[in-house]
């Protein structure tokens, strides 16, 4: 008797549905046995007394909690069998001390390999240390900077103000959505810089291109499986190909198909002509590498210029509509140092309390809340917490933004002063603010995205007053590599008297 390929798939798919629920029952059997070591702890009653969300808005704002009642700023969580710190010591000793000792680990680009590949963010050893040397030589190039500085003042001289101003003023037709006007903003600035290609995103006439859409899909659906305790959840759908999987997959082919066109153009054309960052890598290497290999540089350079300057733009015109005082200060310094409407880098560079309040925003909502390594032996952090071979080590960038231990008793005011001396910015250690990372693999596009916000919200001040509609309450954030706030962020714009 002939078995069609249509109830192969029904009989697959009802297996995978009776393995689903023995799963989650004998899960549900494995993380009592695990809760009872806690029974007697502080954070064990804070745990079981309530859900976490039951108290907490996010996620993060629960592990800050716990790191707060923690002396060593350090907790356990058994159920997920992961350590996590907001120790600045601790973050050193990862970061920097005992730096080989936490690679990402097999366990985390497995689960970010179908989507980020073997890029920078995703891989270890001779593979990383190849693409950090070609990025560090191109990223710290004046060349590129200058490049990637007309590139961003040319977008938003051509498209983002026009089109605030074409908004401002009105009633509900003057109301945006910032968080998807930066998004888009941003998309199009790093594809130009990146590959010399003008996606044209911002017109919010248009919908947002499907491959900015399948990006957004395949990063989110990754956070997923991040968050999955058990991997085999995830790998069994994967191999079924069903639910969040089947779209998970979808996603990054489209992803797949526009990087690939992409290194198709740069060959046709070839790439010595090309200023764009793409060209830059592939002239440097001088051989000819396999396209996978291309593809994960052009999805890394997405994800970093993109989702982490939308992010820290977003959060920032959030704190500045909560804080009148501060958004006045910005505008005082801007008339100051700003002569014309063409803005330089020199100009930029002399606005101190710009910077300062871009970095006090930062702080208080890092566009990456949080980052995770392997210990690859057993090790103890500074702070006297034992690490197992194998155990998964969070540092908490969002938790270490509000921790009194390492910025006072005002560690929840928005207060840029606290990053100027003598009216000169300042800036803290790395590994007490480790928003970019810290040691070996500090990010190295850290300075093209300070440029990028810094010349928008500029821009934007020097011309409009962006008046968020949203409770003070603290924000919701979406899952996904990057924090974006759920629901988006509605703003009326209007012209600066």
């Amino acid at each position: 008797m002939e078995i069609g390929i249509a109830q192969v798939q029904t009989y697959l798919f009802h297996l995978f549905f009776a393995f689903s629920i023995s799963f989650l029952f004998f899960s549900l059997i494995i993380l009592l046995l695990r809760l009872r070591p806690w029974c007697n702890c502080h954070l064990c009653k804070t745990y079981l007394s309530s859900s976490w969300h039951t108290k907490f808005t996010n996620l993060s704002d629960w592990y800050t909690h716990l790191l707060k009642e923690s002396a060593a700023g350090t907790v356990h969580i058994h159920v997920l069998g992961t350590t996590i710190t907001a120790n600045p010591a601790n973050v050193e000793h990862m970061l920097k001390t005992r730096f080989e000792n936490y690679p990402k680990g097999k366990q985390f680009s497995s689960i970010l390999g179908d989507f980020l590949g073997h890029g920078i963010f995703n891989s270890d050893g001779d593979i990383w240390r190849f693409q950090r040397k070609m990025a560090s030589l191109e990223l710290g190039s004046v060349s590129v900077r200058s490049y990637a500085f007309k590139i961003v003042s040319t977008e938003i001289n051509d498209r983002l103000i026009p089109f605030l101003e074409s908004i401002s003023g009105r009633n509900d037709s003057g109301i945006v959505d910032i968080q998807d006007l930066f998004r888009r903003f941003a998309f199009d600035t790093i594809c130009k810089i990146s590959f010399g290609l003008d996606p044209g995103c911002v017109d919010l006439n248009l919908p947002m291109s499907d491959f900015a859409n399948a990006f957004d899909t395949a990063s989110r659906l990754s956070a997923v499986r991040a968050t999955t305790t058990a991997p085999i959840v995830w790998k069994l759908k994967r191999f079924l190909n069903v639910g969040s999987e089947k779209e998970l997959k979808h996603a990054i082919q489209m992803v797949d198909n526009l990087a690939q066109a992409v290194i198709r153009e740069r060959r046709k054309i070839g790439f010595s002509t090309g200023h764009d960052l793409l060209s830059r890598f592939m002239g440097a290497i001088q051989e000819q590498v396999d396209d996978k290999f291309l593809r994960d540089i052009v999805v890394s350079f997405l994800l970093a210029g993109r989702d982490t300057v939308a992010s820290g733009l977003t959060t920032f015109y959030l704190l500045l509509s909560q804080n009148p005082a501060v958004a006045a200060a910005i505008r005082e310094e801007i008339e100051i140092n700003k002569k014309d409407d063409d803005l330089c880098p020199g100009q930029l560079q002399n606005m101190h309390y710009v910077h300062a309040a871009l970095y006090e925003s930062l702080r208080l909502y890092p566009p990456v809340q949080f980052d995770s390594k392997f210990s690859a032996e057993d090790d103890v952090l500074p702070d006297g917490t034992f690490i197992q071979k194998g155990t998964r080590v969070m540092y908490h960038p969002y938790a270490m933004g509000r921790m009194e231990s390492i910025w006072g008793e005002d560690c929840l005011e928005f207060k840029p002063e606290r990053w100027l001396c003598d009216g000169v910015f300042t800036p803290e250690s790395l590994f007490k603010y480790p928003v970019f990372q810290a040691g070996p693999r500090v990010c190295l596009g850290k300075e093209l995205s300070i440029m990028e916000m810094k010349t928008v919200i500029v821009a934007i001040m020097h011309r409009f007053n962006i008046e968020v509609l949203m409770s003070k309450e603290k924000p919701q954030f979406a899952l996904g590599l990057t924090a974006s706030i759920k629901g988006g962020v509605p703003a009326r714009v209007l012209h600066q008297n």
